[in-house]
């Protein structure tokens, strides 16, 4: 019988892999806390409606879309945004403004897989709700920036590529396309996927031209006050120099409305590690009737971030640092005596109610054996049992010391100082 692999662009997560998601949600977790945001979580599955709704065309097309037994078309959620504009917009008098949420979650895309890019990934949305300040997006991008500072990357390693769907909207209504806006959108957000010979066929149905409309994007960092205040502020925090204008970011998505950007790798050319940008009518639209509510977030995908590290000496390192620190196990117990074996478990039961991560061998295994496997979890220290117990041996495995004490009450503390 062949073997069953898992379906194409879907993953399992080994223990080694569960770490590395682990420490990316721990950072996403933090950085977010560090900012004032609070976490919520909202279902993965939900009406189609809601993602055809508003979400555009590209996104109707790569739904994991079925009728389920009552009847219900129903998709996979393969974004955060429509889930979250549907709970404000049942909720919003509940909650104090601004609003200050995140997520960490499951999105589902039916998509071709490629690198950086699967059909299943794990995406960090955070959104600030009520604030229609442009405090507000120099917030988000700020917290964009420091999620990968904080992972290890530097001024150089990645840059904020910043738009306003302001500038665009000024360019169609006086070239005449407001009718055509949408459409003429799509292309500009192809613009560093396609040639310039292409870029020039496409543009044609709106009587445009590649020269023509590559001059607007060159002149991107005059071209709207809100931009300008934007890079101000960055710049007052002293992150100007991840930043950069590029009226070529659009955002595929229809429901941006103002500010526009996304995080590019400057080393490795890989795809954007998040974007995101102003969805100030979403809400309304998604409710029928609710008030509006500014809204400004973005998203942040597991898969490429995880590449992004793994090819960046600099935050590999500081990764593989932060998981070695977090061994599996902090004490071994080296069992002498197999007789002793219930006592074995007396000790790892106190120090484990004492928050040390404390393991042994389940079954008879040598000596030696049982000394490798403590340096393979990571242990700082064994703690020999033998027939002497209550006297026991404590190992410092690191140094090749050890030293002879008696379990007690108090053994559990002996520890734990050990330990810090």
């Amino acid at each position: 019988m062949a073997q069953i692999k898992t379906l194409n662009g879907f993953r399992d997560f080994a223990p080694e892999d569960c770490a590395i998601r682990n420490y990316i949600f721990a950072t996403w977790r933090e950085v977010a806390r560090r900012f004032g945001f609070v976490e919520y979580e909202v279902p993965v599955v939900e009406s189609s409606e809601l993602y055809l709704k508003k979400s555009g065309g590209e996104i109707a097309g790569q739904l994991f879309r079925f009728e389920d037994q009552g009847g219900r078309d129903i998709s996979i959620r393969p974004e955060i945004t429509p889930s979250l504009a549907r709970l404000v917009a049942a909720r919003q008098r509940e909650f104090q403004k601004p609003m200050k949420w995140f997520q960490m979650g499951q999105c589902f895309r039916y998509e071709r897989p490629q690198k950086g890019r699967l059909r299943e990934f794990y995406q960090y949305n955070v959104d600030l709700i009520g604030e229609e300040s442009l405090e507000a997006d120099i917030e988000l991008i700020s917290l964009s920036i420091e999620v990968l500072r904080t992972l290890g990357f530097e001024a150089g390693d990645f840059v904020v590529r910043l738009s306003h769907r302001g500038a665009w909207q000024a360019f169609c209504e006086a070239k005449g396309l407001t009718e055509t806006a949408t459409d003429f959108m799509s292309v500009i957000d192809k613009w560093d996927k396609l040639t310039p010979e292409k870029l020039d066929e496409q543009l044609a149905p709106f009587s445009l031209s590649y020269d023509e409309v590559k001059s607007f994007i060159d002149a991107g960092a005059e071209s709207t006050e809100e931009i300008k205040t934007i890079i101000a502020g960055l710049e007052a925090r002293g992150l100007g120099d991840f930043v950069k204008v590029d009226l070529a970011i659009v955002r595929g998505l229809a429901y941006y409305t103002g500010t526009v950007f996304e995080l590019f790798d400057l080393q490795h050319n890989m795809r954007a590690v998040a974007g995101g940008g102003r969805y100030d009518d979403l809400i309304s639209t998604l409710s029928d009737g609710a008030s509006d509510l500014p809204v400004i977030g973005f998203g942040m995908g597991d898969v490429v971030l995880r590449n992004l590290i793994e090819a960046t000496p600099k935050a590999l390192d500081k990764m593989q640092a932060t998981l070695a620190a977090d061994a599996t196990c902090d004490v071994y117990l080296v069992i002498a005596d197999d007789e002793k074996r219930a006592e074995a478990g007396a000790v790892a039961t106190q120090l484990r109610q004492a928050g040390v991560k404390t393991d042994y061998s389940l079954s008879s295994m040598k000596f030696g054996k049982q000394f490798q496997r403590a340096e393979q979890l990571g242990a700082q220290y064994a703690i020999v049992i033998g027939s002497e117990f209550p006297e026991l041996k404590i190992k410092n495995l690191a140094e090749r010391s050890e030293e002879t004490t008696n379990f007690t009450e108090d053994f559990a503390a002996l520890v734990l100082d050990k330990l810090a």
